[in-house]
């Protein structure tokens, strides 16, 4: 497994030891294999355990369950994360500001030389100018919490920086997916089979993939090289696709034809608002809500000059390219025939 290359030629330091929580995820998980399979020594922490990989279980709410796992680690990337955009916000701020703050103490009490946090484009909310770039404002206010609350961990990490006690990056990835990817391949493809895929104004809205070994060449490169140090990386594949174009894919692998139905935006708000308050009533575990229609009504991509400028970054695996393997690997699992 060969290493990125920066824009200058440089290749990225490697860690002796690298701790990564969220590791069972699919980002944690790809990273987890990646640095191992460069030569690196991996521990992980996750809700469930993986004694064969040596993830050991925990909570970023409860670090003494895994405090100690982090020691003599140089490099800390956090992906753990509550992702949703249907929670409350007492679970919201639990784990994005006092879940954060455990894992840079963990960090820094372990030893570690770089702590990498991922947040999400999400930060920057869903009204921001098409192209907008690290400098452009992180969203505040009621709505689309997720995204709140990653703008809100990403000053917990900043200020750890600016007070010296831990060099820290942060990465802002796109909508990730690939071979394994939850979100953006089993949770909509089951969705277009209950007929429940539904899309804001005509799916008109901007979809911004990044195809997960991209990201991962992103991390290597923000984690590894000097000028990754204090910045927030935005990193996604560079090809804006309308939500109609992307998730027709997932209508049809589910054997539907045409596209997935649209209703307008604020139809679709009043909608979702009454799911959603239902499902909380209920306690049903359902990702519905206000939050996804607004984040399936973007009206553009984002810059990655700054990434290309400083990483070197150039996404190499393109839209249908990504596309082609994702669709290999669900025949392969057996979700579509």
């Amino acid at each position: 497994m060969s290493l990125p290359i920066g824009n200058h030629g440089e290749k990225p330091s490697l860690p002796h030891r690298v701790f990564i929580t969220g590791a069972n995820g699919f980002i944690g998980r790809t990273l987890f294999e990646r640095y191992k399979d460069l030569g690196c020594e991996v521990r992980g922490m996750d809700l469930q355990a993986d004694p064969e990989r040596d993830v050991i279980a925990g909570d970023l709410t409860k670090p003494q369950q895994w405090q100690a796992h982090a020691e003599g680690c140089d490099l800390f990337i956090n992906t753990a994360s509550l992702v949703s955009l249907s929670a409350d916000w007492e679970a919201y701020t639990t784990v994005s500001l006092v879940g954060v703050r455990n894992a840079l103490d963990a960090s820094i009490q372990g030893g570690a030389k770089r702590f990498v946090h991922y947040s999400s484009i999400a930060a920057m909310g869903y009204n921001y100018e098409p192209g907008a770039d690290e400098t452009a404002p992180v969203v505040i206010g009621e709505h689309y919490r997720y995204g709140v609350a990653k703008g809100a961990s990403e000053h917990v990490v900043l200020a750890a920086h600016a007070a010296g006690e831990i060099d820290c990056t942060i990465i802002r990835p796109g909508d990730v997916y690939g071979p394994g990817s939850r979100p953006w391949l089993l949770e909509p493809l089951k969705m277009a089979r209950a007929g429940q895929l539904l899309l804001p104004n005509q799916g008109q809205g901007i979809f911004t993939p990044v195809y997960i070994d991209d990201l991962v060449d992103g991390t290597l490169l923000a984690a590894g090289l000097p000028a990754g140090s204090g910045r927030i990386f935005i990193l996604w594949g560079d090809e804006p696709i309308t939500c109609r174009d992307f998730f027709r894919n997932h209508w049809q692998w589910a054997g539907k034809k045409g596209n997935p139905p649209s209703i307008p935006l604020a139809a679709a708000l009043k909608l979702t608002h009454s799911i959603w308050w239902l499902n909380r009533k209920f306690k049903r575990n359902n990702e519905v809500s206000p939050d996804t229609m607004l984040m399936f009504a973007r009206k553009g991509g984002f810059s990655i000059e700054n990434a290309r400028k400083h990483l070197g970054f150039e996404p190499k695996v393109k839209l249908k390219e990504g596309l082609r393997r994702s669709e290999a690997w669900l025949r392969e699992i057996g979700e579509i025939a």
